[in-house]
């Protein structure tokens, strides 16, 4: 317990230094089970099968299928799911497709209720509150994504390009990734010097962002065998203070 105590203080200290940070699935595990055991681990993976098609970037050739939920948070306590509804983001964040409501199919209500689900979000508003003790409520954004790369078409998981999401704070957490390469997520400052690099190569590997403070973008995914389908798995969670 105090390895794992170490070790999230020293994490907190590079978002505070650096404004992100990468963390290898293995230590991302140690953290979700310091909350749940996450024994339903395989079925919640398995939900990625059943996303839906994002019907907004069907005209640019894009192909990304993904649901969306909403919760709310105090500093402590339970946190709860909240009554489906758009997702908005201003076009000052968004250029691609900003200043629209967008409704996605939600997260099914299995995936709500999963432990796995559970301890992620308890430790995105635990890990972050402690960065910002001063919030007293957090709106929590959580967006399934399932990216393919074909034959030709490289999958793009930030069509945006380098951006912000308008938000506090944002956990990127690898799912699965299946005969694909690159995908490299990059950081960036607001003047664009690229900050620091890496890629989600293994289940709950995963970014840490302030996204007060620096942009991230992920590169285009290819498929390794176009013969083959390949896709790239991920959970965005996202945190803005509310009030």
């Amino acid at each position: 317990m105090q390895t794992t105590r170490n070790t999230l203080s020293a994490l907190q200290e590079t978002l505070r230094r650096d404004g992100f940070g990468f963390v290898a699935g293995g230590v991302m595990r140690g953290f979700f089970q310091q909350r749940d055991a996450l024994d339903d681990w395989a079925q919640f993976a398995a939900s990625w099968d059943d996303l839906a098609p994002d019907a907004y970037l069907a005209a640019v050739g894009h192909h990304r299928s993904r649901r969306y939920a909403v919760f709310a948070a105090g500093s402590t306590g339970r946190i709860v799911p909240q009554p489906h509804q758009p997702h908005y983001q201003s076009r000052d964040y968004n250029n691609l497709q900003g200043g629209i409501e967008r409704w996605f199919e939600p997260v099914l209500p299995e995936v709500v209720a999963s432990s796995s689900l559970r301890a992620i979000v308890e430790f995105c508003r635990d890990f972050y509150g402690e960065l910002s003790p001063e919030v007293a409520a957090w709106h929590i954004e959580l967006h399934q994504f399932r990216i393919e790369a074909r034959p030709g078409e490289p999958g793009q998981p930030t069509p945006e390009g380098v951006h912000r999401d308008g938000v506090n704070y944002v956990l990127v957490l690898l799912i699965d990734r299946h005969n694909i390469v690159s995908g490299k997520t990059t950081i960036h400052a607001a003047d664009g010097r690229e900050l620091g690099s890496f890629t989600l190569t293994h289940p709950m590997d995963a970014a840490l962002v302030d996204d007060s403070r620096v942009f991230h973008g992920v590169t285009a995914v290819e498929a390794q065998d176009p013969q083959e389908p390949s896709h790239r798995d991920v959970l965005v969670v996202t945190l803005r203070a509310v009030g």
